[in-house]
């Protein structure tokens, strides 16, 4: 006995087929929902960060932004 794919089959009439068409739309909707932090949201961040009094991931993990965002807005603010 064969099991059956679990893979969809071609889409229906009248679907978008191409792959690039869904990851347009995807990247559409990251950019629209995509947060924007103020100046003094990123100091704030950036202070909490130079405080100490957690440790870089963990402050990242509570702001929910990557590390590397934190390290490039600290960059900035010790050039400014």
């Amino acid at each position: 006995m064969r099991h059956k794919s679990k893979l969809p089959g071609p889409p229906p009439n009248g679907t978008p087929a191409s792959p690039s068409a869904s990851e347009r739309l995807v990247r559409d909707i990251r950019r629209v929902t995509r947060k924007q932090y103020s100046a003094e949201d990123k100091i704030r961040i950036v202070l909490d960060g130079l405080r100490g009094e957690v440790t870089i991931a963990e402050l990242c993990r509570r702001e929910g932004i990557a590390e590397s965002l934190y390290y490039s807005w600290s960059k900035e603010f010790l050039e400014a």
